[in-house]
């Protein structure tokens, strides 16, 4: 059974860094492609970040240029370097991991992680 567990959330003041990280088990194969996401109080969940088997990084415009995404297939880890926070960053953060079989794809999710950007 896939598994992901998410760790590094926190408080965090504004202007403050923080690194969120989510380990894969249970998975014989390589994901597609993994990510995150984020779900503030009374919103939708929102996409920030993926990253494909290959690497290649794709961001919402939101986090641009103030968080990045990498992955280790190895390590099956994939995490979320995140600088700059401010707080409308504040929210349940949660790890995605997808895989494409014939076409169709399956969405796994980690149990999410609060992060708290206030001073």
């Amino acid at each position: 059974q896939v598994q992901l567990v998410e760790s590094g959330g926190g408080l965090v003041q504004p202007g403050g860094s923080l690194t969120l990280s989510c380990a894969a088990s249970g998975n014989s194969f390589t994901f597609n492609a993994r990510g995150w996401y984020r779900q503030a109080p009374g919103k939708q969940r929102e996409f920030l970040a993926s990253i494909t088997r290959g690497g290649s990084p794709f961001y919402a415009d939101s986090v641009k240029g103030r968080f990045t995404i990498a992955r280790d297939n190895a390590k099956n880890t994939v995490t979320l370097q995140m600088n700059n926070l401010r707080p409308e960053d504040t929210a349940v953060y949660y790890c995605n991991a997808a895989r494409v079989i014939d076409g169709i794809q399956n969405d796994y999710w980690g149990q999410g992680t609060q992060v708290t950007v206030s001073s």
